[in-house]
């Protein structure tokens, strides 16, 4: 049966969240799954931040929420005594006054104490902010990876091993059955690692999402200085334009992927329900070939995103009735669904919220 990216997209995280790293040694390692999330310039499908139990509950000291850039500034640089807030904290490069908002945010959220000494402002951390993240996959999902595709891909990953903000960059597609998987054929990167996927339809004997390495990437250098090309000439002899390019140094680096892990842990892949209309009454969740999948009724499919809108045709609220049910009141269906995923996400993270 073809499925859609965005279904395709599902598969492969859920697999990852139970068997990544593809080789792992049964040690204490953990993972946390998110989607769509990257640069201003690239964003990836699938996103695989790999730590351990310990420095995990480390960070959920620090709540559920992602911390952005102007509470990483304030938490990762708060001593341990009481000190005036611009003795200690680095200049932002922008007015102090933003600074002073991302103290009081801290504050509220539990995370950095406070105190005033006549006009000034002094802070002190609770905790150390952990250096919790080991490495950063990005894997891109291409269940029909013909040649249009593999060439449109190529360019990407091309950028994405030239800037390394990644640790590896795998390609995943649906597994063919050849002897010689037709992705290995394709113009990739030597760089990047492949994976061929098998839905539960494909696989009676389990019934769920698997997937195999058929090339293995390699690791980038994510400490070294990146290259991100902005502009690059055609293949054709008669393009005489001249590729544009700017370097990434390693500072740069280090703070994107912490905030990019940030965002990872609180979002997670379940977010996806926060795009789609869970309170449409045809809205579900389904176990489909052993993976938990998005379903819709009126039209019998695991649907997108993007066809699940208030603009689709089958579109019918929740009747007011389904909402009143139990005390108190919490909403319907599509709510609890919503929790639900959000109970899962949790879960997967190590919650030390009292």
């Amino acid at each position: 049966m073809q499925t859609s990216e965005f279904t395709f997209e599902l598969r492969v995280c859920q697999w990852a969240e139970r068997h990544w790293p593809p080789t792992s040694d049964g040690s204490d390692e953990r993972v946390l799954i998110a989607r769509q999330l990257g640069t201003k310039h690239r964003r990836w499908d699938t996103i695989v931040v790999e730590t351990d139990r310990h420095r995990l509950a480390e960070r959920a000291r620090f709540g559920t929420h992602r911390l952005d850039a102007d509470l990483l500034g304030v938490v990762r640089n708060a001593p341990p005594e009481w000190a005036y807030y611009r003795d200690v904290l680095p200049h932002p490069g922008y007015p102090w006054r933003y600074v002073r908002d991302a103290i009081h945010t801290a504050e509220d959220r539990g995370i950095l104490d406070t105190r005033r000494r006549g006009n000034r402002i002094e802070i002190r951390r609770k905790w150390e902010y952990p250096d919790w993240v080991d490495r950063i996959v990005a894997i891109e999902n291409k269940p029909d990876l013909d040649a249009s595709a593999a060439q449109a891909l190529t360019d990407q990953l091309q950028r994405d091993v030239a800037l390394a903000l990644a640790d590896e960059v795998w390609v995943a597609t649906r597994a063919t059955g050849e002897t010689v998987e037709p992705a290995l054929l394709e113009r990739l990167p030597v760089e990047t690692g492949i994976l061929t996927v098998t839905t539960g339809g494909d696989r009676a004997s389990t019934g769920r999402t698997d997937a195999r390495v058929v090339w293995h990437p390699r690791s980038l250098d994510r400490t070294a200085v990146g290259t991100r090309i902005l502009e690059r000439a055609t293949d054709g002899e008669s393009d005489l334009s001249v590729a544009r390019f700017e370097y990434a140094d390693p500072e740069w680096k280090a703070t994107k992927r912490l905030e990019i892990a940030e965002r990872a842990y609180e979002r997670g892949w379940r977010s996806y329900v926060d795009s789609m209309r869970p309170d449409c009454r045809w809205f579900s969740l389904r176990s489909v070939d052993g993976d938990v999948l998005p379903w819709c009724g009126a039209n019998a499919c695991s649907q997108s995103s993007a066809e699940c809108s208030g603009r689709c045709s089958s579109f019918e609220p929740e009747p007011p009735n389904w909402r009143t049910r139990g005390w108190p009141i919490d909403g319907g269906p599509g709510a609890a669904l919503k929790r639900l995923l959000a109970d899962q996400r949790r879960r997967h993270r190590i919650d030390h919220e009292e």
